[in-house]
């Protein structure tokens, strides 16, 4: 006899939602001349977190704080709400496990897009929630279908990413308000808002409202991945709930301390922005010239319509990380007809435009 899995994780496959680009470094025997797959800020953090960061790993043999209240603070201040609607974690993913630990049971039903974020599926499945998937509608995440299939299925939550990965795009503020009004009075709505600086707007919700919870994050605009730290918005009730199940100490003190310098230095969020926005009239004007479309965007990247169908987007996918390229694509069609093509430093971009060309002729065969 030896230990066996509980039968909920046993029943699970044996796979995780991303194959990072390290692994696939290694497989390759040779690093990406272009890391443009994971949406990161390749651009960078503040010189301002960094120089906290650094002076925070002295003190790292301290436990960080883990009421995260300086941090709870400043949020606050910037959400323009009370530190008792904030809860602080690992990341947005951190916090979606732990929303769906504290609200979903075996059997209950969650309603997501065909072809949305992999990791919150992940997190479903995990606690045995049953997904009930909505078609994108005209490339883009259907708030009101949503709302409607929760509503009638009887589910306990619905989740939404506004902006959208990985179509990357946006729905104005009174769609989601919208979307929100019309929400039942017995089901979470997950706001995924971690393109949130990008967005040209976001919707006005009552941070009391005790069905929605938005998520935050420093990993894109912030330029701040590595450090895994994000942030919800909702009801107090709803925040102070995660104490039962969070890792208390799960957010460290060099993150917690780059995090509130990052916040802070708004003159650096701008210039990153608006680098940003020109690497999307970047690669857009690189799609435009090997005869391709890219669909509009208001995330730190560009899904480009390849024209044919997965298998062809596939296989330009794979005939640019031969060549050094690391992208990614939408893993449902039609969607998965496209590329997904992070936002990155000049000479990334330049050594994706000199590749694309002889990938597409791969592809063609």
């Amino acid at each position: 006899m030896t230990p066996t899995l509980a039968p909920l994780p046993a029943s699970l496959p044996d796979a995780v939602p991303f194959v990072g680009p390290e692994t696939l470094e290694r497989q390759r025997g040779a690093p990406f001349r272009a890391r443009l797959g994971a949406n990161e800020n390749g651009f960078g953090p503040s010189p301002l977190a960094i120089e906290a960061m650094r002076r925070a790993a002295a003190e790292v043999w301290k436990y960080g704080d883990p009421t995260n209240h300086d941090l709870k603070a400043a949020l606050a201040d910037h959400c323009g709400c009370a530190p008792g609607n904030i809860v602080v974690g690992e990341g947005i993913d951190g916090l979606l496990g732990l929303a769906v630990r504290l609200m979903i049971a075996p059997g209950d039903r969650v309603v997501t897009s065909a072809g949305g974020y992999p990791t919150f599926d992940f997190h479903v499945t995990g606690f045995g929630g049953e997904l009930v998937r909505v078609p994108y509608r005209d490339d883009r995440q259907d708030p009101a279908a949503l709302v409607a299939k929760a509503a009638q299925t009887g589910a306990r939550m619905v989740y939404l990413c506004n902006p959208d990965n990985p179509m990357g795009g946006w729905h104005p503020p009174e769609v989601i308000e919208a979307a929100v009004a019309a929400l039942p009075a017995d089901i979470l709505l997950i706001l995924d808002e971690a393109y949130a600086e990008f967005a040209p707007a976001l919707p006005r919700i009552d941070p009391a409202d005790p069905r929605v919870l938005r998520m935050r994050t420093f990993s894109k605009a912030y330029g701040m991945a590595g450090a895994r730290i994000g942030y919800a918005l909702g009801a107090p009730q709803v925040i102070r709930a995660f104490d039962r199940v969070r890792n208390h100490f799960g957010v460290n003190s060099v993150a917690q301390a780059g995090a509130l310098a990052a916040l802070g230095d708004t003159a650096h969020l701008a210039g990153t922005v608006a680098r940003v926005a020109e690497a999307r009239e970047r690669i857009a004007a690189i799609a435009r010239d090997n005869g391709l479309e890219a669909l509009p965007s208001a995330t730190n990247f560009v899904a480009i319509d390849c024209g044919r169908d997965g298998d062809f987007a596939r296989a330009v996918l794979a005939a640019l990380g031969e060549q050094g390229i690391f992208a990614r694509m939408p893993w449902v069609a039609p969607q998965n007809r496209c590329i997904r093509v992070s936002c990155g430093p000049r000479d990334e971009l330049d050594a994706f435009a000199e590749v694309l060309p002889g990938a597409l002729a791969v592809a063609r065969g």
